[in-house]
């Protein structure tokens, strides 16, 4: 009754039962603020600058490297930390995630004169994003467990869009029991974190997935360019396609016709995106692992060539759906 009396009756107990209520959930967040401690991330590009800014959406504070210091400017303004070296990332982080170019990047960045070996914390988990060869995967696990420290790979697939948006899917390659540490970060970037095994199952996952990508999307191309030649309105066939059994990503989400899709690279004169240069590193990486595996995979060494031809003729930079543009070029070759 007293109670009743102190805090206005009913209505200024309900008051007062709201604002304990928030100080608690206030408390809850806080704790969970500070519980988020710094993740270090290497490599601003394309895809590692959307990645590294939704980790810091979902509120960790981040220690960041990229090799080109502009790229690390718009990080600063958001409050990160910004370093010199991988070694410094690794000083002061013991979670790290890397995103680069190729399998000699990732050798540099982890072992090199600066990298992160000279530095990493014993139980540090470092996670690698960047698609590599997986036996590079495989000795740089070696490696990274010389000094007491963890190694994960997981590339990813779904492009910048999907990086944006922290939509991503992340293959992850390691041991299991450290499965839930990676995914916890990992999930702030993607909406699917997927383990595929020991170190190096990641990355062939990915190899497959983009060697796969690589042949629909020419395949795609081919047919548009059919079409087209054919009488048929592009928007037309993409529509036709996308309800009918030839429908693919490279068809719906990612068509590479300029005018039939807007927000993709084929609207911007095949500018962002997933370059050819990156496509043709990729499809390389899976010609060595058919290779070493004695597996044949006729379509995906053609698309290997084809992509290879795109870089010497010009389009290294573009997106890899430019390749409707490259294909025509062709036509001497079939003559």
């Amino acid at each position: 009754m007293a109670a009743a009396v102190v805090l206005g009756g009913p209505a200024g107990w309900w008051r007062w039962h709201r604002r304990v209520r928030a100080a608690r959930a206030a408390m809850v967040c806080s704790r969970a603020m500070a519980s988020k401690t710094p993740v270090g991330f290497i490599g601003l590009g394309n895809m590692g600058n959307p990645m590294a800014k939704n980790l810091i959406k979902h509120g960790y504070p981040v220690i960041a490297y990229d090799v080109f210091p502009e790229a690390c400017k718009e990080f600063q303004d958001l409050g990160a930390q910004v370093t010199d070296s991988p070694a410094d990332v690794a000083e002061r982080a013991d979670r790290i995630i890397t995103m680069l170019p190729s399998s000699p990047n990732a050798i540099e960045v982890y072992t090199g004169a600066n990298g992160i070996l000279k530095k990493v914390k014993k139980g540090s988990l470092l996670i690698d994003s960047s698609t590599i060869d997986p036996s590079v995967s495989k000795e740089l696990a070696k490696a990274v467990e010389k000094m007491g420290a963890v190694f994960m790979d997981a590339p990813v697939s779904g492009g910048v869009g999907a990086a944006r948006a922290g939509n991503l899917t992340f293959m992850v390659g390691g041991m299991e029991q450290e499965f839930d540490a990676a995914k916890e970060l990992l999930i702030c970037m993607g909406s699917n974190v997927v383990y595929c095994g020991e170190v190096g199952t990641g990355q062939a996952a990915k190899i497959c997935n983009n060697m796969l990508l690589a042949i629909s999307m020419i395949g795609t191309a081919e047919t548009m360019n059919l079409g087209i030649r054919l009488g048929l309105d592009p928007k037309l066939l993409a529509k036709i396609l996308n309800m009918s059994s030839g429908r693919c990503w490279s068809s719906d989400t990612y068509n590479p016709v300029p005018g039939v899709m807007e927000g993709v690279p084929s609207a911007n004169n095949y500018q962002g995106g997933f370059g050819t240069t990156l496509m043709a590193k990729d499809l390389g990486l899976a010609q060595i692992s058919a290779t070493n595996t004695k597996t044949p995979v006729p379509l995906g060494s053609q698309a290997h060539q084809i992509y290879r031809m795109m870089c010497a003729k010009g389009y290294a930079l573009k997106d890899f759906s430019a390749v409707f543009q490259f294909l025509p070029h062709l036509r001497n070759m079939w003559v």
